[in-house]
């Protein structure tokens, strides 16, 4: 794509992206989790380069236009009438698809959003279709890193968090299934560590278990034991009349 081309898919897609998301209310904000007072959320998108990831693979296959290009500069030297001709064919076949390519891979770049707290994991992602998926830490059974050539060189990498009755086949789509996929980010080793720490945190405090609001928390039987003994004993105490 050249620089006019470029400036003019530019301007073209602020001006979609404006209408798309009063047309389709896309909440101009990451979405929310529920949370309790205190609690640590992470909101985040991806890397730009997770752009520049997508830019490349999508000019890495359209190298195809070649053989619509090279025909058509061709031509001129055959009859340069033939080639003015063939101009509208050339821009309908490649400028135009240019233009909507850009458009499609920035909205799947700015609408895409990763949360996290303490306690779960929210991934939303579309404009036309508008996605969310919701894991929490409890059921996570795997999480690992995705990182192929490109995306090394891009200096992004991706982050997949399996659920109980999860599978491989399943990482290429970020709502599929017992599968989340984190994508396009720099700090992915951080991302892991971070889930796989709050995963442990979970399963530590128990299916279930509000921890931090149960004011027992920490007791054992034998401490709560004692403690109704001696309720027990105060309260035989103050029934017990006054010896005269």
């Amino acid at each position: 794509m050249t620089r006019a081309s470029h400036e003019a898919a530019a301007w073209v897609y602020q001006g979609t992206w404006q209408v798309l998301t009063r047309l389709f209310l896309v909440p101009a904000h990451p979405p929310d989790l529920p949370v309790r007072p205190g609690d640590v959320v992470e909101r985040f998108g991806p890397a730009p380069g997770f752009l520049r990831y997508l830019k490349f693979r999508f000019w890495a296959l359209n190298l195809l236009d070649l053989w619509i290009v090279l025909p058509w500069i061709a031509s001129f030297f055959v009859n340069r009438w033939l080639g003015l001709a063939l101009l509208p064919v050339v821009v309908l076949l490649l400028v135009v698809p240019d233009v909507l390519a850009y458009i499609a891979i920035h909205l799947r770049y700015d609408t895409t959003w990763y949360v996290l707290s303490e306690r779960s994991m929210r991934i939303r992602r579309g404009i036309w279709v508008l996605r969310e998926a919701t894991i929490t830490f409890e059921n996570v059974q795997d999480v690992r890193i995705q990182q192929g050539p490109l995306q090394r060189y891009c200096g992004i990498a991706s982050v997949i968090v399996e659920t109980a009755g999860g599978g491989a086949k399943k990482d290429e789509n970020p709502f599929a299934g017992h599968t989340g996929l984190i994508e396009g980010i720099e700090d992915a080793e951080r991302i892991r560590d971070l889930i796989m720490a709050r995963v442990r945190q979970s399963r530590a405090a128990g299916l279930g278990d509000d921890h931090h609001d149960s004011p027992t928390a920490g007791w054992k039987p034998a401490h709560i034991a004692v403690l109704r003994e001696i309720r027990d004993e105060l309260r035989s105490t103050s029934s017990t009349p006054p010896s005269q």
